[in-house]
């Protein structure tokens, strides 16, 4: 599938938005994360900016970006439009989180209640993001948080560890998506897209087209082997095992040199994190090809 540099930064952008959001909203309430007022105004506005700017810049893939308030209206059966209701919907409690918060300093009660309402609905935004395209890990939101909260902690042991460990299991995982897709046989062919496997040897006559059209821009792009290898070099070093030794050393040190190191794992991952999201929709491989000449998918 080709590779829309706004898909690509909406993916990671909200990702991490909507994952600091979810970090936020349970760990203030329950004390877990500084109560400073101007820590929680500088990371809600941090979360609200990473994900309002990647849902925003999806619209731009739309072919008409004005009717895009359409699509709220298929939530019964798209998982794209159920993502964007609960995006929506997760502002709201945001708002009045922020506004105790930043505003009165109170992130217990009520306030507390409308934190943990909105980590949940930013969870769903996430899950529903992941529906559409899968294997999106949030992994980045942990990162951007390890960071902050360094400026108004010293030494944040917890957060720490926990991003720590995130990356890894994030590694852990990509790595066994790339065995599975590398290793399982494709689940489509022309005969099952066509649902005349039984009369015997499917293929198709002739392409349906003389010349490239949408959906061969869009759905039929293809990347070489040696650039699927090398960027996946790229992926594991910039987005998993840099900021894993990266926060290992944060882990280590305090004050300044925590500070940068922890800015460094965040950096070294949204870059990895863009390279492995551009990857994702390279490699990706859609059923209507089938009735192009693609075998497989």
């Amino acid at each position: 599938m080709h590779p829309a540099l706004s898909i690509v930064f909406f993916t990671t952008s909200s990702g991490a938005g909507f994952a600091l959001l979810v970090l936020l909203g349970i760990g203030t309430p329950l004390g877990l994360l500084p109560a400073s007022r101007s820590f929680g105004f500088a990371a809600l506005a941090i979360a609200v900016l990473l994900a309002a700017g990647g849902l925003a810049s999806s619209v731009l893939h739309l072919g008409r970006p004005e009717r895009a308030w359409r699509a709220f209206s298929q939530w019964r059966s798209s998982w794209l439009s159920r993502e964007g209701v609960f995006s929506v919907f997760t502002f709201l409690p945001t708002a009045i989180f922020g506004i105790g918060w930043v505003l009165f300093g109170v992130t217990g009660g009520l306030i507390g209640l409308c934190g943990i309402l909105a980590a949940a609905l930013a969870a769903t935004t996430i899950y529903c993001t992941g529906m559409i395209y899968a294997s999106l890990r949030p992994m980045s939101g942990v990162l951007v948080l390890n960071l902050l909260i360094r400026l108004w902690s010293e030494r944040p042991w917890g957060m720490a560890l926990l991003t720590f460990i995130v990356t890894l299991a994030a590694w852990w995982i990509k790595e066994r998506y790339w065995r599975f897709i590398g290793t399982t046989s494709a689940p489509s062919s022309v005969a099952s897209a066509t649902s005349l496997g039984s009369r015997g040897n499917v293929r198709v006559f002739e392409s349906p087209h003389t010349e490239e059209n949408f959906l061969l821009k869009e759905m039929g792009f293809a990347i070489a082997r040696k650039h699927r290898v090398r960027l996946r070099r790229i992926v594991r070093l910039a987005g998993f095992v840099l900021p894993a030794l990266l926060t290992l050393l944060a882990l280590l040190f305090g004050g300044i040199t925590g500070v940068v190191t922890a800015g460094l794992a965040a950096g070294s991952a949204a870059f990895g994190l863009v390279a492995e999201r551009w990857l994702f929709f390279a490699e990706a491989r859609h059923t209507v090809t089938l009735y192009y000449g693609a075998e497989t998918v």
